[in-house]
């Protein structure tokens, strides 16, 4: 699982590098965050902190790929 994570950090950073678009940061660090905490393993405290940070980093990517809202009426 580790190799995966890493690979989609290595992807996503150079997708990021092609279009400089601001929305894959949180993606490269989404991806990051979950390798380390793979690595770290469930049963550390850190391995679980870098497990929270990454659902952070995918809400933080949902509230940037969400779309303005507009007032009723």
């Amino acid at each position: 699982m580790i190799g995966f994570y890493l690979a989609a950090v290595v992807v996503t950073l150079l997708q990021y590098l092609r279009v400089w678009e601001k929305r894959m940061l949180p993606l490269l660090a989404l991806f990051a965050f979950l390798a380390l905490g793979h690595f770290r393993g469930e049963w550390d405290s850190w391995g679980r902190l870098f497990h929270l940070a990454a659902g952070l980093c995918g809400l933080l990517l949902l509230a940037m790929l969400s779309p303005p809202r507009h007032g009723a009426g």
